[in-house]
């Protein structure tokens, strides 16, 4: 086989290899209820993006909310940014779940400034929304679907092989 012909042959798996890890991570809409348009009636239009794409490639998306009295605080993120919380429950699929309770979170500290809520317990109601099927909730593994790259490069590669081996 001549050099030109492995040239051409690993031309295609080089641009599946690049869209394929641009495409692969999902994309989240990141911000907070004091950003004008995240609160409980969202409006991407108001927050003035289309959100941003997470860190890790198997990313979900979460919408945080936390309750006490009238007072309702939501956080929208990616799963990996909010990795430090303890109080992110085990059943991360799709839906709605309420906040774990961890039993050694600030056992051994003496803290007396209520503000900084080192026992997380400043909240009455904390919920976890998990999504990666829903709107700017895309899953990584649905890439190949609209990506022109990474279908004309398959698509080149099949032919390639086709040709040259049969």
């Amino acid at each position: 086989m001549s050099l030109c012909a492995l040239k051409f042959m690993f031309l295609p798996l080089f641009f599946v290899l690049l869209a394929s890890r641009n495409g692969s991570a999902i994309w989240c809409y990141r911000c907070t209820s004091s950003t004008p348009g995240c609160g409980e009636d969202f409006s991407w239009r108001g927050i003035g993006y289309l959100g941003e794409q997470c860190s890790e490639n198997k990313d979900i998306c979460v919408k945080v909310i936390e309750r006490r009295g009238a007072k309702e605080i939501i956080t929208r993120d990616c799963l990996s940014s909010l990795s430090l919380r303890t109080d992110i429950p085990a059943d991360k699929y799709e839906g709605c779940r309420p906040a774990a309770n961890d039993v050694h979170l600030a056992h051994y500290v003496n803290h007396t400034v209520k503000e900084h809520d080192v026992k997380r317990n400043y909240y009455s109601n904390v919920t976890f929304c998990f999504c990666f099927l829903d709107h700017r909730c895309n899953k990584s593994g649905r890439f190949l679907k609209g990506n022109p790259i990474v279908t004309l490069s398959l698509s080149s590669a099949i032919i390639f092989f086709a040709v040259h081996v049969y």
